[in-house]
């Protein structure tokens, strides 16, 4: 798709609010205003009304109940509320040890690190293959008694590789050991809708499925949910999970952008998703200059994803040189102005050269084969510029 005179191939960091997302908020904003938490009249119930369909929505996307959804500002604050809260009020218990990937998105890692010095954690990092795969016989060599619980990104943002969601889950039920599985990336790369009986803990991020920024959720399973510790204290709104008042009109808009990803046409784009993007890489492959692709096969990752190497270059200069024309980036948009070394890319194995240079491309539901026919010309321009330049 084209914003203006930009080629947008950065829908891993964030997705256009869809038209009828964007359709059915707007009476929210205006006439529908009321706080969904004003008990005493009609305004307040009908805006309670499309919080709870709204929930209920995001809970059919993932095979859930709507009571098991807690909306929350994003991903980063639904991983943050999973494991926090769970380490927190289990402080002090015999599973003292958390287990997450080396590959897992920055807030997950860095929230871990916080149970560490804050309650004692033991927290350990499991190592992946080169395409990002984490081994079950990995896992299980890892798993004991004293495991807590174990937090395993779905779809990694940087390469997309998709995991063993259900046999990560069917090992960890066997040792009583409870999964965290972060899933923004998950709904427009996966059918989800059994997922919510493979995990205890799931957090998902509406920008991420064409829904607006600044919303978000974490189921909790029904059962578990007294077991966690709020980080937010206040009204003891959504269960006395997280106080506040709830956003209506981006909750309704949360909801409206996983109904459409529940329908029966989702896996219909996944699949036109993955025919763009192999057109894409086969493009690029037919430049002069080397490249390789990080991470897993195509069946085995993000249909929208292609996470290439271009040897020799700087993927900083690349990027320089495609402004303004085409949109795409290093990797975590969450990282943007850090200058660092990907932690997934050097977790899978890349040296440093290659790790610094390479990009994310990620296509999306609008992207045409005009559009991926016309980034794969302009990244031909700037290594040609870029090489005469030497």
């Amino acid at each position: 798709m084209k914003i203006g005179d930009t080629l947008y191939f950065d829908h891993q960091a964030t997705t256009p609010v869809e038209a009828r997302v964007l359709a059915a908020m707007q009476p929210y904003f205006a006439d529908a205003f009321g706080n969904p938490h004003s008990a005493d009249h009609r305004l307040g119930w009908q805006s309670a009304r499309a919080v709870e369909d709204g929930a209920a929505r995001v809970a059919k996307l993932i095979g859930a109940d709507a009571d098991e959804v807690v909306f929350t500002s994003g991903a980063t604050e639904s991983n943050n509320l999973a494991l926090l809260g769970l380490g927190r009020r289990a402080a002090g218990g015999a599973r003292r040890r958390l287990l997450v990937s080396t590959i897992e998105h920055k807030c997950v890692l860095a929230a871990s690190r916080a149970l560490h010095a804050q309650c004692g954690y033991r927290v350990e990092s499991l190592p992946v293959a080169a395409d990002g795969r984490l081994a079950l016989s990995t896992l299980a060599e890892a798993l004991d008694d004293d495991v807590l619980l174990v937090s395993i990104i779905a779809v990694n943002n940087e390469i997309g590789t998709i995991q063993d969601i259900a046999g990560i889950s069917k090992l960890l039920k066997e040792r009583g050991v409870l999964f965290h599985c972060d899933a923004a990336q998950g709904p427009c790369a996966l059918d989800l809708c059994t997922t919510a009986t493979q995990v205890d803990l799931l957090s998902l991020s509406a920008h991420k499925m064409y829904g607006p920024k600044g919303v978000g959720a974490l189921f909790i399973r029904r059962d578990l949910q007294d077991r966690i510790e709020p980080l937010v204290y206040g009204g003891g709104q959504q269960n006395n999970l997280r106080s506040g008042t709830v956003p209506t009109p981006l909750c309704v808009g949360m909801g409206m952008a996983a109904d459409i990803l529940s329908d029966t046409q989702a896996g219909e784009e996944r699949a036109a998703l993955r025919r763009r993007c192999a057109r894409f890489v086969a493009g690029l492959r037919r430049l002069p200059w080397p490249l390789k692709v990080n991470g897993p096969s195509a069946s085995e990752r993000h249909p929208g994803n292609a996470n290439v190497c271009f040897t020799g270059f700087s993927a900083y200069d690349v990027l320089g040189a495609l402004q303004p024309r085409l949109a795409a980036s290093t990797g975590s948009a969450c990282t943007s102005g850090i200058p660092e070394l990907s932690h997934v890319l050097r977790a899978i194995g890349l040296s440093a050269e290659d790790a610094d240079a390479s990009i994310r491309f990620s296509v999306g539901r609008f992207t045409t084969d005009a559009d991926v026919d016309e980034a794969v010309e302009l990244v031909g321009e700037a290594l040609r510029r870029l090489s005469e330049a030497r």
